[in-house]
């Protein structure tokens, strides 16, 4: 499939809208091209197959304004191509159907499908979707921003302190880089993101992921909280519910949370569960938080080992409470046991974290060796230049 964006125009120049049509029945696939004949598309381009969930991104940079699936051939597969196409692009999508079934009409809409087309097809049936769609992708692209950056932490071990340094990573990326940045706490159910800030949520992670049909920009913008330093957090629960979710889901979230803000940060504690999500794709940064330890640093190299064997998704190694002189370890031991070297390694400050602890006031708004350290880790995120080092004052006896 060649890599190039499929738009067209009609002969006075406007646009039409590209059309792909996926699905292996070849009779259906026919009859739903020739009924575009003489709509707003253009000559819709046909896939005689279902493809692999991990071609999907593939198919998503050919920027379709239209895709149509046929639901009869594998109704669970072609489901999951409905969730994961709406989770991950802007593309209207609809499908076909021979059967009058409402529990998959349902199921199909709850997926996010915005028409369901049933065979055979009424006169202008196709032809009247074709305008809807042809209204959305004027307001879709009007609003369209670029995915936001996605920047992951994740730690090698619980109480490894992803949560402190993706919180004040978070804000100092937001003063830094003076663009829309959003701290979305996933390390469910125990996450405390919002009271390591002071914060009292009304709304939480949960009630975002629970409400998948109704997850979009404007539902988004009520779940959030802002804080002081105008960093928006999507928090935890504030009570221990037990919060079911599906991978897609998350993809679901991290979608719409792209579309509304530049910087997209987000603490997932240690969870295994989620590194079948977006949160793990190719574009997004994942910090790796370890401490200097026996057992830590021997899940973070199975963690490298079984996740990050490639380049992508881009890893950077975060050693935190790092103290050189005492750890025991120097540092081509920790090079070799992780297989790479760390980017960033975060002082050891116990009384600045009990402050933060004891006042809630985040480190990044005050000046420490650990806040100095997370607002690099920022501008470089950002592609900012690293601020140099501030020479220290010698008082001298003259």
């Amino acid at each position: 499939m060649p890599m190039a964006t499929y738009h067209e125009t009609d002969a006075l120049g406007a646009n039409v809208l590209s059309v792909a049509v996926i699905g292996p029945e070849e009779q259906s696939r026919v009859a739903v091209a020739e009924a575009l004949l003489g709509s707003t598309s253009g000559v819709p381009r046909q896939l005689p197959f279902y493809p692999d969930l991990d071609h999907i991104p593939k198919l998503i940079e050919l920027n379709f304004d239209v895709v149509i699936i046929d639901l009869d051939s594998n109704p669970e597969l072609a489901l999951d191509l409905v969730e994961s196409l709406c989770a991950q692009s802007l593309a209207t999508v609809m499908v076909y159907s021979s059967l009058a079934d409402s529990e998959l009409m349902i199921r199909c809409m709850r997926a996010g499908a915005r028409e369901f087309l049933a065979l055979p097809f009424a006169p202008g049936t196709v032809a009247e979707a074709m305008v809807r769609a042809s209204v959305r992708r004027s307001t879709v692209r009007v609003q369209k921003r670029n995915d936001g950056k996605l920047h992951v932490f994740f730690g090698s071990k619980g109480g490894s302190g992803v949560t402190t340094l993706a919180s004040n990573f978070a804000i100092s990326l937001a003063r830094e880089s003076g663009q829309k940045t959003l701290l979305i706490d996933l390390d469910l159910p125990f996450g405390d993101v919002a009271l390591g800030l002071g914060l009292m949520a009304q709304y939480s992670t949960a009630d975002a992921l629970q409400n998948f049909a109704r997850l979009d920009s404007n539902f988004l913008s009520r779940l959030v909280i802002r804080h002081d330093s105008g960093l928006a957090v999507l928090a935890a629960p504030g009570k221990l519910n037990h919060v079911q979710f599906t991978p897609e889901d998350v993809n679901r979230l991290l979608a719409v949370a792209r579309q509304d803000f530049d910087y997209v940060v987000v603490d997932t504690g240690s969870k295994l569960d989620l590194t079948s999500t977006a949160l793990f794709d190719p574009d997004a940064t994942v910090y790796l938080v370890s401490q200097v330890g026996i057992s830590e640093l021997r899940n973070s190299n199975r963690l490298i080992q079984d996740f990050f064997a490639t380049d992508f998704p881009k890893l950077e190694i975060v050693l935190n409470r790092y103290m050189p002189s005492s750890v025991g370890i120097d540092e081509e031991h920790i090079t070799k046991a992780l297989t790479r070297r760390a980017q960033w390694k975060v002082p050891d400050d116990h009384a600045t974290i009990r402050k933060m602890q004891n006042t809630a006031t985040p480190l990044a708004l005050n000046d420490s060796p650990i806040s100095r350290t997370l607002r690099q880790m920022a501008r470089a995120a950002c592609g900012m230049r690293a601020e140099p080092e501030k020479k220290r004052k010698i008082i001298g006896l003259f």
